[in-house]
């Protein structure tokens, strides 16, 4: 099938598979690349040295054009380009919306900037900042979302920019894909549907919990880091959810931020900066 998405990527099919923090690795990456999707690395849970080794790894197993996804508050988000640049990488997805200045950067060495964002008028600003195309989630996205419905929000944004936009939020088969080339769109990005796949890392026991979730057991919340979160309703989101005092609630976050900071390499003053940007739309 052939969409102004594939013909800008170079891909096969107008599908692409989102950076998911820990589960968009190497070998999920290639197995969409190979399979003629556009695979996106997650870099934020990576360290700067390991995503230069996760792109060359797939770039050992495939030829085909894939990208790294980055959030653009991150304090080392530079470092991260500068390592995109120098690898070849075909495509930089952003989680937030990057400067004109990181655009220019990265097109400037023939990288395709691809950023997320969740209304209308981010939309037009990247397209007006040289983006070249767009991936538009809608409120039924998992993980940081919005509250407009993607059927509110993607024509919308069809209709605001002259770039490829890419629908995103709710999108599992073929159903939904027909559907949004029916509203303009040039392709659709999914998330859990690729978390669930046999190339996913993902522990089967907790692929076994999403495949027996129904709707009711979906929340939406902003207990994680103040941002709104489409989840599942687990026993930890219950936990954070539960009012327990400000004390125990601190008490559980360091003690959260220290599991999260020897999982992912930074230090405790990386991450104190990158948490108050990102609560500050930095």
């Amino acid at each position: 099938m052939r969409t102004a998405l594939t013909d800008l990527v170079g891909v096969r099919h107008p599908i692409v598979q989102t950076g998911m923090g820990w589960v968009a690795g190497p070998r999920l990456v290639t197995a969409t690349a190979r399979a003629g999707a556009l695979g996106i690395l997650a870099s934020a849970t990576m360290t700067p040295e390991q995503l230069r080794s996760a792109v060359r790894e797939v770039r050992s197993r495939t030829d085909a054009p894939f990208g790294v996804n980055l959030r653009a508050d991150a304090g080392d988000a530079r470092e991260r380009v500068r390592i995109i640049v120098e690898e070849g990488v075909r495509v930089a997805s952003f989680a937030l919306a990057p400067s004109r200045e990181l655009i220019a950067e990265l097109k400037d060495a023939g990288v395709l900037v691809v950023p997320s964002v969740g209304a209308r008028r981010h939309a037009e600003k990247v397209a007006a900042w040289g983006a070249d195309a767009v991936i538009v989630q809608g409120g039924e996205g998992g993980g940081h979302t919005g509250d407009v419905a993607t059927t509110v929000l993607l024509p919308q944004v069809v209709d605001a920019v002259d770039i490829p936009v890419v629908a995103a939020g709710g999108f599992h088969d073929g159903r939904g894909l027909v559907a949004a080339l029916a509203y303009g769109a040039a392709g659709v990005a999914m998330g859990t549907r690729f978390l669930l796949t046999s190339d996913s890392t993902v522990p089967d026991a907790v692929k076994a919990r999403y495949l027996a979730a129904t709707a009711k057991d979906i929340t939406l919340t902003r207990a994680v880091d103040g941002l709104p979160h489409r989840m599942l309703r687990t026993e930890m989101v219950a936990e954070l959810e539960g009012g327990a005092g400000r004390l125990r609630a601190l008490y559980g976050a360091v003690r959260r931020a220290s599991r999260f900071r020897r999982l992912s390499g930074l230090s405790w003053p990386g991450m104190v900066r990158d948490g108050l940007a990102m609560r500050h739309g930095k």
